[in-house]
């Protein structure tokens, strides 16, 4: 599928990896709707291009507001043919801490926000993608941001993890799912990268973290999340799987 053809739904598309997507997609002329809770934020990005983006105030784990949301998109842009899922959370706590055990409400809302939110975005997208017309035999192409902590989950990550791995296990199964009608789902598992969530990391800590990266031994940009993105829209045979955007990282 042709990238400058796009006309995509991201999920915490305000900031951080969402936002490097929507200036690529920007950039290539394409349109796109920014799902966000920060309105500030949303607003002050759609107002830059208004005839190529919106913003739509959305809770990701809130079930009726994506499918609100998505529902608005199709509206306003005829189609959707590309989601991109990079709404999250950290969730970082250890299970038994000084506080005490985690509460169960916050393990919870970690997954309602990275996985319950993960499912409801692709639900709404791909019930509208399957009334598209195929382009060179597809109708649409799902993205969702997985993490190495999938893998290599780290101390305190008990909830970031298990929310990580669940999103890889899902899209062998969804691309199986939607293979009849031409709709392909994806996961990238970044490493560390330079997003909001981890703004306030220690600069100890962040020299710890790129020490980890054999080459480049830097944080990721979200623009090279974001060209990641586009290559899995125009390669039509990635299908089904995460690939990892690390720099080789294997955290220790």
């Amino acid at each position: 599928m042709s990238f400058e053809n796009t006309i995509a739904v991201v999920s915490g598309g305000a900031s951080g990896l969402g936002l490097g997507v929507i200036n690529r997609i920007v950039e290539q002329g394409g349109k796109a709707a920014i799902l966000d809770i920060n309105t500030e934020q949303g607003e002050a990005v759609a107002a830059q291009h208004p005839e190529q983006l919106m913003f739509i105030k959305t809770d990701i784990s809130n079930e009726q507001e994506v499918d609100a949301a998505v529902d608005q998109a199709v509206e306003k842009f005829g189609k959707i043919n590309l989601a991109v899922g990079c709404a999250g959370i950290l969730g970082a706590g250890r299970l038994i801490s000084k506080k005490g055990p985690m509460p169960a409400s916050y393990f919870q809302k970690v997954i309602d926000i990275n996985l319950m939110g993960t499912f409801l975005l692709t639900r709404a997208a791909a019930k509208h993608m399957h009334d598209n017309q195929p382009e060179s035999g597809e109708r649409g192409v799902i993205v969702h941001t997985a993490s190495i902590a999938a893998f290599e989950g780290q101390f305190g990550q008990v909830a970031y993890s298990a929310t990580k791995s669940a999103i890889v296990g899902m899209m062998l199964p969804l691309a199986r799912e939607f293979s009849k009608s031409g709709i392909r789902c994806m996961a990238i598992a970044p490493g560390s990268f330079e997003t909001p969530m981890i703004a306030d990391v220690p600069d100890d800590i962040r020299e710890q973290l790129c020490a980890t990266v054999p080459f480049p031994s830097r944080f990721g940009k979200a623009e090279e999340f974001a060209q990641l993105v586009q290559q899995i829209v125009e390669n039509q045979m990635l299908n089904g799987t995460v690939i990892r955007l690390d720099g080789a990282a294997r955290l220790q």
